[in-house]
């Protein structure tokens, strides 16, 4: 009886040392009556793995392709929604100036729409505008353009030529601003 658990268990070893791979990685199981060269085992192992280390080399390839053109992609279209925000603000620009002469009232009231319109847009895109007047002066969002004499304390902002913006918290214009050299 022991005889024959001990050829039992040596044919269940043949049959898991003869365990390969195909070339699709599955596994498949070679009949134990098959004597293996153990060069041959090795050779297809070889194959196996190269072919493994193909495809992934190949899906990495592809996969960095892919992503170089969504990359592209999105600094192709990725202020898409804002330029189609921009086309509203046109439209709004063109029905302006299609008002009749004379008609100044209804043009003013046009470019109001328009700029609160633009303001809406603004808050949308989270664009935040800088007004700087009566602030102290602050060179991480404000561009000195001048130093004029005045009544408000030195370093204060007195006027401002144009307004600064920031997006998403970043300063993309700074406002330039005249700034009060104390008073004279």
């Amino acid at each position: 009886m022991a005889a024959k658990k001990k050829k039992k268990a040596h044919v269940k070893s043949e049959k898991e040392e003869a365990i390969q791979l195909d070339e699709h990685g599955e596994e498949v199981v070679i009949e134990p009556e098959v004597e293996l060269d153990p060069l041959q085992v090795a050779q297809v192992e070889i194959a196996t793995l190269k072919d493994k280390v193909l495809r992934t080399h190949a899906e990495m390839d592809n996969l960095r392709k892919r992503t170089q053109r969504e990359v592209a992609d999105a600094h192709k279209f990725g202020v898409e929604k804002f330029a189609t925000a921009l086309l509203d603000m046109v439209d709004n620009m063109e029905r302006a100036l299609e008002v009749e002469e004379g008609n100044e009232q209804a043009l003013r009231e046009g470019i109001e729409l328009t700029l609160t319109s633009w303001h809406e847009m603004m808050k949308r895109f989270e664009m935040k505008r800088i007004d700087a007047v009566g602030e102290a002066f602050d060179p991480h969002q404000h561009e000195a353009l001048s130093q004029l004499p005045s009544d408000e304390p030195e370093g204060t902002v007195i006027a401002q030529h144009v307004a600064g913006y920031m997006l998403h918290g970043r300063l993309i214009r700074a406002a330039k601003v005249l700034i009060s050299s104390g008073p004279a």
